[in-house]
């Protein structure tokens, strides 16, 4: 097939659809959502047997662990999927809520009022979780969905696909609103990027390497998902019970989420009681765990930082940890090496809370709580099309009101302007 003719054609559907789109109602819209979650529980069987063509393929290709767990969909992972649609189909509508409303002295009146976006491409790698996701996000905010997954995820991407546009087939929102790129080509994301005519925002979420690629070659606006080089910083006045599980599970739950911590900053004066404790619970849990100097004075057998070490995101189990003076030594060093995303403060002192809370340029900043919270069903959001680490125009968790622009509403008697 062409491709530049079958994305030319995939988006003009999209932005079609998206102008008919802005007409269904809110209690249509999550009638069509109710419809797919149904969809996908019942044919959940031809999803999971597409998924494990994709699990068998990613290990013939020596995809790590980390990645395979991001790939593999089960029961549960797809019952989640649907909980997800739901609640999207639960939270209030975002369109049409107005904004801010105020009258003029010649007597005009101006109200500001949410609107879809349009058409969002989003470009995304391994989890097919993220069609649903995403499918569901854009469609309650009134805007046509492009969606390109990685090469990895491709059966399982066109599975869930064609059960999603089963059931919108029979609902009020048009189908030509849901689109998938179903080319693995590079070839295919560079076409996408050019139809800055028909496309209204990228959202690319994945590996540096994509993301880097995508902001170099769009023609479109583009909100970038940055790497997550998430980082928990230990006081001296932390509770190390509270740390010691905070940070285990930041970094073991889900490895290979861009959520899960991959620095550890320990302040100096509780590093010689922490870290042993900590590195052995790590080590446990089947963590690689790499140290400055000061670490490895304490614990002489880890493994020597690089340079490049700072910076990586590993998406494994695979751990950098840092000694430094104080709250602020560790926030300089999470603005220099970090990735805007996650990072969190461990301590039991308000003040050195509040110094970390506005210190760190990140999207989502915590105290006493693990990293991986950074969520849209976390934070209420119902799901999330990515985490933005921009600061315009989102940031943090992409959910609904994320997915929206606005516009003014103007309502007049006559009036002319001299």
């Amino acid at each position: 097939m062409d491709i530049q003719k079958t994305i030319l054609n995939q988006v003009q559907e999209a932005k079609a659809a998206a102008l008919k789109l802005a007409l269904v109602s809110a209690k249509d819209k999550d009638a069509a959502l109710k419809a797919m979650a149904k969809a996908l529980w019942i044919h959940r069987a031809v999803i999971l047997l597409a998924n494990r063509k994709d699990v068998l393929a990613g290990k013939k290709a020596g995809l790590s662990s980390a990645l395979i767990d991001r790939l593999m969909l089960n029961d549960k992972r797809v019952e989640a999927m649907v909980d997800g649609i739901l609640d999207i189909a639960k939270l209030k509508d975002p369109v049409g809520e107005l904004l801010q409303v105020y009258k003029r002295p010649n007597g005009l009146r101006i109200e500001k009022v949410r609107t879809p976006i349009g058409v969002v491409g989003i470009i995304y790698e391994s989890r097919p979780n993220v069609t649903a996701d995403c499918a569901a996000l854009c469609l309650k905010s009134g805007n046509a969905a492009i969606l390109k997954g990685g090469k990895e995820a491709i059966y399982s991407n066109k599975a869930i696909y064609r059960v999603l546009k089963l059931a919108l087939a029979k609902t009020k929102v048009p189908v030509q609103a849901l689109q998938l790129v179903e080319f693995t080509d590079r070839a295919a994301v560079t076409e996408l990027l050019k139809m800055d005519a028909f496309v209204d925002l990228i959202v690319p979420r994945g590996g540096e390497s994509l993301i880097r690629f995508v902001a170099e070659n769009s023609l479109i606006p583009v909100v970038k998902h940055y790497k997550g080089v998430c980082h928990i910083y230990v006081s001296h006045k932390a509770d190390l019970k509270k740390a010691e599980e905070i940070c285990l599970n930041a970094k073991v739950q889900r490895p290979g989420t861009c959520n899960a911590m991959e620095k550890m900053l320990v302040d100096v004066k509780i590093a010689k009681k922490f870290l042993p404790l900590m590195i052995g619970r790590l080590r446990e849990a089947g963590v690689e765990v790499r140290g400055d100097e000061a670490t490895r004075r304490i614990v002489p057998d880890v493994k020597k930082a690089t340079a490049q070490d700072w910076h990586e995101e590993y998406l494994d189990l695979i751990l950098t940890v840092k000694v430094v003076r104080d709250v602020y030594e560790a926030v300089d060093h999470i603005n220099a090496y970090g990735s805007r995303h996650s990072d969190a403060i461990v301590t039991k002192d308000k003040k050195e809370a509040d110094a970390f809370l506005k210190g760190v340029d990140s999207a989502c900043v915590y105290v006493n709580a693990s990293t991986r919270f950074t969520d849209g069903y976390e934070f209420g959001l119902g799901a999330e099309v990515g985490i933005s680490t921009d600061k315009l125009h989102v940031r943090g968790p992409m959910g609904l009101e994320g997915l929206t622009s606005y516009k003014y509403k103007i309502y007049g008697h006559g009036q002319v302007r001299s």
